[in-house]
């Protein structure tokens, strides 16, 4: 009879153990999509237009903004290659690439340097709005919209 006690008690550590790897399989995959998922920005913040003029002035005070709050991660050059570049979950945008570049608005840029992502923060708390746009026109610095008639312009 003590054979008919334990078929069943072994079923349960089965089931159990199916159970937890399907929850570690799907808290896998949830990661996965969170961390490769592009940033859905919302169409009014896309078309929303910078009312810092792109003036020294504000390329300058972005700089600044840029070398305190976003070097470390997103590089000197803006390539994507700081220093801790290589310890984040998600790589840092390459604000090199002109092609992705011209394909973001300001106002996605703003959106998104406003609420961040993981392993970005939000700067909405540490930077004023005035700030946020400054830092716009600084990243706009490091791949230039191509001029009409630009010979370099697919």
């Amino acid at each position: 009879m003590s054979g008919d006690i334990a078929q069943p008690a072994k079923n349960q550590r089965g089931v159990f153990g199916i159970f937890i790897i399907f929850l570690v399989v799907a808290a896998g995959g949830a990661a996965y999509l969170y961390y490769h998922s592009d940033w859905r920005v919302p169409e009014q913040m896309k078309n929303l237009q910078n009312p810092v003029p792109a003036n020294s002035e504000a390329i300058g005070a972005g700089m600044m903004i840029y070398m305190d709050h976003c070097q470390s991660c997103h590089g000197e050059n803006g390539d994507g290659k700081g220093k801790k570049a290589e310890q984040l979950s998600v790589a840092p945008a390459n604000f090199t690439d002109a092609h992705a570049m011209s394909a973001v608005t300001d106002g996605e840029l703003f959106w998104k340097i406003t609420r961040g992502r993981r392993p970005m923060p939000s700067f909405k708390n540490k930077l004023t709005d005035e700030e946020r746009w400054q830092l716009v026109v600084y990243i706009r610095t490091f791949a230039p919209k191509p001029k009409p008639g630009d010979p370099a312009q697919p």
